[in-house]
């Protein structure tokens, strides 16, 4: 395992930054974390303590946080991440953690969601759009659960 280091005052001290993870319903997480990767509309993002300011989208895919020797998941339901100074914040439509995730309601989504997508006699753009999205979101906690 990797860290940042910086020297402070003659001595070293490791370097970490503030992550919150929001949802419309609550604060999800608040911790110094030392990294988390996350998937923007551009690609795969890394931050690190002291990344440049930033604001992009965020895909439908899991947020992998990293603090000491501690790995953590979270289920992202798309949204936006803010990369400021000390602090990062996702602004989530959802966020999961496993032990929250209920894989049957998860695995009775894929399946609802797939039968839409199979039948695309009466659905218009919208409706397929929300079925594929549905889908995603889904499969993103059917795979965080089994992490």
């Amino acid at each position: 395992m990797w860290a940042i280091l910086r020297i402070v005052s003659g001595g070293m001290e490791l370097s970490t930054f503030l992550l919150e993870i929001v949802t419309p319903e609550r604060l999800v997480y608040s911790e110094q974390v030392d990294s988390i990767t996350a998937r923007g509309i551009e690609g795969e993002l890394g931050i690190l303590p002291g990344h440049i300011p930033m604001v992009t989208p965020l895909q439908i895919a899991p947020i992998y946080i990293r603090n000491g020797k501690e790995n953590k998941q979270v289920a992202i339901g798309g949204g936006f991440i803010e990369v400021r100074k000390d602090k990062v914040v996702v602004l989530a439509e959802s966020a999961e953690f496993p032990e929250n995730i209920d894989v049957d309601r998860a695995r009775a989504a894929k399946e609802r969601a797939e039968r839409r997508l199979a039948s695309q006699s009466n659905q218009d753009h919208f409706d397929h759009r929300r079925a594929e999205i549905a889908l995603q979101k889904a499969v993103n906690r059917i795979n965080v659960f089994g992490k």
